[in-house]
């Protein structure tokens, strides 16, 4: 039997129903939503407090450095407590403790008073849920859901999370205005929803782990060595992180494109907005692709086309046009997204879901710092210009990498499953 047809669960049933009429797919879609939505409104929120309450632009840094934080410092471990631990009473645990560390800032501001190390605590805490809850929920989806519903199912969470970008920023900032705990209580609330739609989950979201739990750092080193046996993903995340350098280094470039024009941050955002729009429809387009489109044709075609679609950027300071351009690398951004994950959570095996997920995170947000940091120093040297372009030749020696590596054309079978 393949690795594939093992991991079907519904093997032998015939016809299974819609997402829309799937209870615990909606549940666990639904109460993930409202976390993120939280989660993405108090750290929009959070540098506004200290701004206008704090007076502090160093404290602002601080805080927003918290919140980023357990990316780097807590992904991988978290990947494999996801993988040991019971993930239904682990979500739980989760949306209990965001509650607790948002109704505490809600607490601090209701007495007016701002503690700077109160509030790092709470944004690292709420950072590390969040963390926790994406990566047991990508794990979780495959026990809630028909495999061939899986891209589908991945598809809408895609969809989900680039809306949630979208609301949260003028939710946090707009909720802001209203009071200074208000994002805060918002973000409780939505945690206190999300617990109540886990609890009425009735499916296991895993599967019977078969081998007794170890050192936490051997079950971490196991995940990176499954990544690194498999041809395929290894070549496919050392593109991924490659690309996530540059458009971290994009995004600042075209903020300064539209500063050095005369444009205000308001259309920075807006550019961000038809942005995020091209990624709902390249997230929703994705769950078609996964099932007709081999991962490598996705990859390849997201690098080219990334590619055609930075080579203009240095040439025009028209918001609109640089926001149609960001747009479509937003849809082939989220299309790949989508088809990556299903052939990673397909080809993965379960205990090993957590780790693996964490693996290509851990990855794509430590490049994005980097390239923050590649991204000012480029800008303040050689000017946005030079950059623009040299981002377009970089990714174009990505795109031409993925053409002509022959491991990304081994994508139809994996190695198998080991044995847990």
């Amino acid at each position: 039997m393949s690795l594939l047809d093992r991991r079907a669960p519904e093997t032998g049933q015939a016809g299974p129903g819609p997402l829309r009429r799937n209870r615990d797919f909606l549940l666990l879609w639904t109460g993930a939503g409202m976390s993120l939505l939280g989660l993405r409104a108090s750290t929009a929120a959070y540098p506004l407090l200290m701004l206008w309450y704090g007076d502090s632009p160093t404290g602002a840094g601080m805080v927003g450095f918290a919140a980023l934080l357990p990316q780097l410092v807590v992904q991988l471990h978290a990947g494999a407590l996801v993988d040991r631990w019971n993930r239904r009473l682990l979500l739980i645990c989760c949306d209990i403790t965001g509650l607790l560390a948002m109704g505490a800032v809600v607490v601090m501001l209701a007495m007016d008073r701002l503690w700077l190390p109160g509030l790092m605590a709470a944004a690292f805490v709420d950072g590390a849920v969040g963390l926790f809850q994406r990566l047991a929920e990508r794990a979780a989806v495959t026990h809630v859901v028909p495999s061939s519903q899986l891209s589908q199912a991945l598809g809408q969470n895609e969809a989900r999370g680039q809306a949630a970008g979208l609301l949260g920023q003028p939710a946090g900032s707009g909720l802001f205005t209203l009071g200074p705990w208000v994002p805060f209580g918002f973000a409780a609330v939505s945690h206190l929803l999300a617990l109540a739609t886990l609890l009425l989950i009735r499916k296991d979201l895993q599967g019977e782990r078969s081998t007794p739990a170890r050192k936490l750092r051997s079950e971490v080193v196991e995940g990176l060595r499954w990544v690194r046996r498999q041809r395929f993903m290894r070549a496919a995340v050392g593109l991924n992180a490659g690309s996530n350098l540059l458009f971290q280094i994009l995004v600042l470039t075209l903020a300064l494109i539209v500063k050095e024009h005369g444009g205000s941050a308001l259309t920075v955002g807006l550019i961000g907005l038809v942005a995020g729009l091209g990624g709902v429809a390249g997230a929703l387009a994705g769950a078609r692709a996964a099932g007709r489109l081999r991962p490598f044709t996705v990859l390849a075609g997201s690098l080219c086309v990334w590619t055609v679609l930075m080579v203009p950027v240095p040439f025009t300071s028209d918001p609109w046009a640089l926001g149609v351009l960001l747009a479509g690398m937003s849809f082939a951004g989220a299309l790949m997204n989508v088809v990556a994950g299903v052939y990673q959570v397909r080809v993965t095996p379960d205990a090993l879901q957590g780790r693996v997920t964490s693996v290509f995170s851990l990855l794509g947000s430590g490049m994005g710092s980097a390239g923050a940091l590649v991204g000012g120093l480029l800008l303040s040297t050689v000017g946005t210009y030079p950059t623009a372009l040299g981002i377009a030749a970089a990714m174009a020696l990505l795109a031409l990498a993925a053409v002509v590596t022959p491991a990304l054309r081994d994508d139809a079978v994996e190695a198998p499953a080991t044995r847990l």
